[in-house]
């Protein structure tokens, strides 16, 4: 309650502060907070400044505020006064030094020293022996017990009554309270969307009524405060024609960044807020959709790869050329050509008949031939370039296929043993030779990795390259056949 009129007291200088601001929502919010004036004056009249947390105990409601609450109050507090007069009197019709006391279990009471005992009046009725004190009662002690003892619990008994009449009287005020939370939780919001914009050098989105997203020198909007190094500012560009980014580039490359730093921006501007860019024009975007990041619902029976099968069966379903999607991966929690052959035709159906506004990231370095196939469909790159074993990630988005994945520098970075890195070299030039020979025209990858180290020419070619076919006879050359597949 204290908190409510903490609140509700500081609204008129609110009020008065948003008064000559010139914005028709704002002036409407302003008008829907009512200071409730007399609410506030119930509550500064009813509840003590400092109220205890509970009411059990009283000490809640404030005196001036009901007369018999006060009456009953005066009579626990005058307490230590009566008893301090007749402690005084009882020493001098008696003439002992005695003292009246009070605990919980046996009231009140008059000790004496058990010195005295012989002195005691007649009237003194013993309440209880010590070793060595004893405690008596006397009839006006024991009638002043009765009487105060009784207002205490009917002082509570009356507290907790008008406590629970506030609440009844608030109850009443329910609906006016939560239209004033309401309007300041609004408020609280543009407050917040216009410190950003001021603080983080955010800019003004222009919207249009064109199906088309551009967004110059666009950043994320958290990742920005939280890294140290400055952040590295990236544009998105999409038309009429041009409706699908193919994003590849390394690990840690900023991919992910990218994507979300682009959904961020258009919702924030579709809130009324300013965006981290240095401009943005954004089209009627109906809906955000996703598919980021592998994650599993154990709880339901489904693996990693269902959970993105069915966020994709969303997506594809549902997605309108009005639509931003967002596809991160897509296909990866399957084998190779079953994950390959998904993303393929998954970004083949966003480019050719959804035609929705996309950003689709994969390490598939396949689908980047889809550009040759759709001209709505444009291959963009994260840039990022080796320094010695090092690599360096540039986080800037350029035109164009990345050639490589980096996948095995990366694993360096991440603290893979050496040895596990030469291991995994050697493995990599074994399938991307088995692939060329058995798949040639469905290169998985040649353009999957760099060539991490030299490769020694086999024998077979070395023999090939020094034979002189002119001058062999038939059968030295079937001879040569036989030798050179036995080295083979």
């Amino acid at each position: 309650m204290t908190a409510l009129l903490s609140s509700l007291q500081s609204l008129p200088e609110f009020q008065q502060l948003l008064t000559n601001l010139d914005s028709p929502l704002i002036a409407a919010l302003c008008a829907a907070i009512d200071p409730l004036p007399d609410l506030v004056e119930l509550l500064k009249t009813a509840i003590i400044a400092e109220p205890p947390l509970l009411i059990r105990d009283g000490g809640v409601i404030a005196t001036g505020y009901d007369s018999e609450l006060d009456e009953l109050r005066g009579l626990s507090q005058n307490a230590d006064q009566f008893l301090l007069e007749l402690e005084q009197r009882e020493q001098q019709s008696t003439g002992i030094n005695l003292k009246v006391a009070y605990n919980r279990v046996h009231g009140y009471y008059i000790e004496v020293s058990k010195l005295h005992s012989d002195k005691v009046p007649e009237s003194y009725i013993r309440r209880q022996t010590l070793k060595a004190v004893e405690r008596y009662i006397t009839p006006e002690l024991k009638n002043f017990e009765d009487k105060v003892l009784s207002a205490r619990e009917r002082s509570l008994a009356r507290e907790k009554q008008l406590y629970e009449t506030l609440l009844v009287t608030l109850s009443t005020h329910c609906q006016q309270l939560q239209q004033i939370a309401l309007s300041l939780a609004q408020l609280d919001v543009l407050v917040s969307f216009s410190l950003c914009a001021e603080q983080f050098n955010w800019s003004k989105p222009d919207l249009t009524e064109e199906n088309l997203l551009q967004i110059t020198a666009g950043r994320h909007p958290v990742v920005e405060q939280v890294q140290t190094d400055p952040f590295i500012a990236n544009d998105v560009y999409f038309d009429e024609e041009k409706r699908v980014l193919m994003i590849t580039g390394p690990n840690m490359g900023g991919k992910s960044t990218y994507m979300r730093q682009t959904a961020l921006i258009v919702i924030l501007a579709c809130m009324g807020s300013y965006v981290p860019a240095s401009k943005a024009l954004i089209g009627p975007i109906d809906q955000v959709f996703t598919r980021i990041g592998a994650s599993d619902d154990l709880s339901s029976g489904r693996s990693t790869f269902m959970v993105e099968m069915t966020e994709a069966a969303n997506i594809l379903n549902n997605a309108t050329t009005n639509s931003l999607v967002l596809m991160d991966e897509i296909g990866r929690g399957t084998s190779t050509f079953d994950g390959l052959s998904l993303a393929w035709a998954c970004a083949q159906q966003l480019a050719a008949e959804t035609r929705a506004m996309t950003l689709f990231a994969t390490h598939y370095f396949e689908l980047t031939q889809l550009s040759e196939m759709f001209d709505s469909l444009v291959n963009v790159h994260l840039d990022a370039i080796e320094h010695g074993d090092k690599i360096i990630f540039m986080h800037q988005v350029k035109p164009g296929a990345a050639n490589q994945s980096y996948g095995l520098q990366v694993a360096r970075l991440a603290g893979i043993p050496e040895k596990i890195i030469k291991q995994a070299r050697l493995k990599l030039h074994e399938l991307e030779q088995q692939n060329l020979q058995h798949n040639p025209q469905f290169d998985l990858f040649a353009t999957a990795q760099p060539q991490a180290f030299e490769i020694q020419p086999h024998p077979v070619i070395d023999e090939l390259e020094k034979l002189d076919i002119d001058n062999l006879s038939a059968r030295q050359a079937l001879d040569m056949l036989y030798t050179l597949k036995e080295k083979l």
